[in-house]
């Protein structure tokens, strides 16, 4: 039996991911902001649910399928944003982006992706998400935008929790930079893990793909994450520079960071086809709730005029049912795939997706509910405890 054959659940991958990167690598997929008790929260967070199985249905037939943004997908959970996968496989994004194409589900490239939009564009031929992080240059903005049009991406989603990096205090212990630079304390770790060492040395250079060619510091240059994050990204970003986007953008948009009612009835009121509730996978402002605390307040306030995607926490099929029932349109992930791309590549990718949707196709049957489409809020019930 392989060693990908050998995990189970995204636990498994996680310890497969700590063994085969060097620390500042790992905890830099791994960690959160301060405490990192939203971290902990978004995931527990699920456990709060109960769901409540109906029995005596028919269900020989399921059905997983599922529109998202103007997509046609096999299954109801995304591939999110991730910055950087080149950091944790020589394959990056494009070995996600391939898994992805796989299973009928659509990926989503970042800003700070270490491969270029056009690149993943010939290499995933099925629906592609571009996530604009807003820089203070309004000509890079528009050429990304521009770019990712002419490229086939499908759908738009504008990030904004990030205007200032959150404090991340394990990549500050470890001294993560863009790109990897060796200190006394990491020298070790590095040297523990050749094979990843050797992989990142013979490889093309890593750098910030799409926008090296116009912000040399943090792309092409050694800079903390912090630094390159709080020096290029716009504090000004607004509803009226959303306003923007969303114009100059002409297919499906997404306001990925919402957390509030008031936030996704003014994503609505300038024409967001979705949005994202996330927290950011707890990098950015500890204390705040997990997305599934929030997702049935906004999906009551806003479910008729927008898809709504949680983003955040999901580990088990079984929490993806929880969130359609509580009113999400769709699920998004990033950890547990990253997890997989550092522990086997596109491999271990597809290994994580096919667990999740057996996962997911599996807890349809047990709940009596085997088409999405039969999922509601009578699906759970909150523990109050």
């Amino acid at each position: 039996m392989t060693a990908l054959a050998r995990c189970h659940n995204i636990e498994d991958f996680r310890r497969r991911a700590r063994r085969k990167l060097p620390a500042p690598l790992f905890h830099y997929i791994d960690g959160g902001a301060d405490d990192e008790a939203t971290l902990r929260n978004n995931t527990e967070a699920f456990e709060r649910y109960r769901l409540i199985p109906r029995v005596l249905q028919d269900v020989t037939h399921t059905d997983l399928r599922t529109r998202v943004l103007g997509c046609d997908l096999e299954m109801p959970l995304l591939l999110a944003p991730t910055g950087m996968s080149r950091f944790f496989h020589h394959q990056g994004e494009l070995a996600v982006a391939r898994a992805a194409a796989r299973f009928g589900t659509l990926y989503s490239l970042s800003t700070v992706a270490t491969t270029r939009i056009e690149d993943i564009a010939n290499a995933h031929p099925g629906p592609k998400l571009f996530q604009l992080y807003v820089l203070r240059d309004p000509g890079i903005n528009d050429e990304l935008i521009d770019r990712c049009a002419a490229a086939g991406f499908r759908a738009l989603c504008l990030t904004v929790d990030t205007v200032v990096q959150g404090n991340r205090e394990r990549d500050l212990r470890t001294g993560m930079t863009v790109p990897p630079a060796l200190t006394p304390s990491s020298f070790a770790s590095f040297l523990a893990r050749p094979q990843w060492c050797w992989r990142f040395l013979t490889s093309p250079r890593l750098q910030m793909a799409n926008v090296a060619h116009r912000i040399a510091e943090g792309s092409t240059q050694v800079s903390s994450l912090a630094s390159y994050i709080n020096g290029q990204f716009d504090r000004a970003l607004n509803w009226r520079a959303a306003e923007r986007i969303r114009a100059r953008w002409q297919g499906p948009f997404a306001i990925k960071g919402i957390l509030s009612v008031e936030d996704a009835r003014r994503a609505a009121d300038i024409g967001a086809s979705a949005v994202i509730v996330s927290n950011h996978g707890g990098r950015q402002l500890d204390g705040v709730p997990a997305p599934v605390e929030v997702i049935g307040e906004i999906a009551d306030a806003v479910g008729d005029r927008l898809e709504i995607i949680l983003d955040g926490g999901i580990r088990r099929g079984s929490h993806v049912l929880r969130a359609l029932a509580l009113g999400a349109t769709a699920c998004m992930m990033g950890r547990p795939y990253l997890y997989g791309l550092a522990a086997g590549g596109q491999a271990g990718v597809e290994r994580v997706l096919a667990l999740l949707r057996a996962e997911i196709e599996r807890d349809l049957i047990l709940a009596g509910r085997p088409r999405l489409g039969d999922i509601d809020r009578s699906l759970v019930r909150a523990d109050l405890g």
